[in-house]
């Protein structure tokens, strides 16, 4: 074998074990996020905690899947011609491919029952069937869980 190939390969064997290793330290990370609350301050922080833990952890090279669950009064956050946040949500939403907000859908079935109207929300919200058994599921598959 030369100097030539020798060098060569090791040059290459060191490439891909730093190549191997960057790529060991990325990690994924889950994050619930629970708002009850129909509080401009609270939703907004909460809102804050999303943009601060997405930021943190891509800055490391990480990926950060979200999910924020509104339920009860936290829901307005979701209402379309309510929400204190709609464009904040429209604009994260664009940002961050891997953030979802999730409406529960017994608040909603409540609330149009109450009302007597259909509730419109914010196309950024999909329904999940409970807010609150959604968190559990969420805590279930691992994610950390978090309630401003």
């Amino acid at each position: 074998m030369t100097r030539t190939s020798t060098v060569l390969k090791a040059t290459l064997a060191a490439a891909a074990l730093s190549l191997s290793a960057g790529a060991a330290l990325a990690k994924d990370w889950f994050l619930a996020v629970h708002v009850d609350q129909n509080d401009p301050q609270v939703i907004n922080m909460a809102l804050n905690n999303v943009q601060n833990a997405i930021a943190y952890f891509e800055e490391k090279g990480d990926t950060v899947t979200v999910e924020v669950v509104a339920y009860g009064p936290g829901l307005h956050m979701y209402v379309d011609g309510k929400s204190p946040v709609a464009d904040r949500i429209a604009a994260m939403s664009l940002e961050h491919d891997t953030l979802t907000f999730s409406a529960c859908g017994n608040t909603i079935a409540g609330m149009e029952k109450k009302t007597g109207q259909k509730v419109s929300l914010l196309s950024e919200a999909g329904v999940v069937p409970s807010g609150v058994a959604r968190l559990m599921e969420l805590q279930d598959e691992g994610y950390t869980y978090i309630r401003p």
